[in-house]
């Protein structure tokens, strides 16, 4: 079986560009809107990924995740009536709001979805920042008066990475990703936002957007205190029980086949291009599903890819 791909699903955002159209090459839906995210592997209600190849062309994810599960994605996986993982581009022009995911005790008060992601830095731009965790000593009460007072942006951890790099972010953690980056990111299958703080920024509409101090109070982890970058383990960039994310490189003429017979995964291609048994090229920017019962795939040139499982 070839790898299944699907079409993406384009969201405008205040805080999108035109990135995807410029270094993907991506034809988005409107000539100048701004778009922040595509969502490349989605099994949300409204928000379905369709396949665009092979035997299930037209079929949704969620229909062969209910309807051919052992067949495409192997053995031993969760029961959940949908696929637990979502996967997306982000393109940030400008700074996205400060904001947390909540963990999942939080969530259920909430009536929430907890969200563990991951993202890999598939470009920044010189002296770009990602706004992550707090600074060192900083507590909640004293978090909770620089939101009335206006100075939140003074209690957050600032990071500046490179091309390349990575960071996992547990729910809970508070983050904002700052203008200039494309990112990769992989979470698990929630849409659940709380924002503690826009920078002042109007909406669509021209007012500012809605904030959720509250339940951002209630579910920052106020232990966070300035964290790091990530660091590979081999070539595991980022482990939670929800996700494995590994990064590997093959030389050009390699043969790429899945691990295992039982173990499906989903690429993120970096660098370089994979070609299938069918002719299709897959390029920098392109996620695919890699069934268990996977046909062989060829390296076109050196690649570097992103690999996701789902822990067993």
């Amino acid at each position: 079986m070839d790898p299944i791909s699907f079409h993406p699903i384009y969201k405008q955002r205040i805080w999108g560009g035109r990135a995807l159209e410029d270094v993907y090459q991506r034809t988005l839906p409107s000539a100048d809107e701004p778009y922040g995210e595509s969502w490349e592997i989605s099994d949300r209600i409204h928000d379905q990924s369709v396949i665009t190849n092979g035997t299930y062309a037209g079929k949704t994810l969620n229909q062969i995740w209910q309807s051919h599960r052992e067949e495409v994605f192997g053995k031993n996986l969760p029961d959940s009536d949908r696929f637990p993982l979502l996967f997306k581009i982000l393109d940030s022009s400008s700074d996205l709001s400060l904001q947390v995911h909540p963990p999942t005790e939080s969530a259920l008060a909430l009536g929430g979805e907890s969200k563990t992601e991951m993202w890999y830095i598939a470009q920044a731009d010189l002296g770009a920042k990602l706004h992550v965790g707090l600074k060192k000593g900083v507590r909640k009460e004293e978090f909770e008066t620089a939101i009335f007072e206006g100075t939140v942006a003074e209690k957050v951890h600032t990071l500046s990475p490179k091309t390349g790099d990575h960071l996992h972010l547990d729910s809970g953690r508070l983050h904002a990703i700052g203008a200039g980056f494309l990112i990769y990111e992989i979470q698990q299958n929630s849409d659940t936002t709380y924002r503690v703080f826009d920078w002042n920024r109007m909406g669509f509409d021209g007012t500012p957007r809605e904030l959720h101090i509250a339940e951002s109070l209630a579910c920052i982890d106020f232990s966070d205190h300035e964290p790091c970058m990530g660091e590979a383990v081999g070539t595991t960039i980022s482990h939670c029980p929800h996700f494995t994310v590994n990064k590997h490189t093959a030389d050009s003429g390699s043969l790429f086949r899945q691990q295992s017979p039982d173990y499906f995964a989903i690429i993120t291609v970096i660098q370089g291009s994979i070609t299938d048994s069918s002719g299709n090229t897959y390029t920098p920017g392109t996620f695919f599903l890699l069934p268990a019962q996977a046909s062989t795939l060829t390296c076109s040139e050196e690649v570097t890819y992103l690999e996701t499982v789902i822990p067993r």
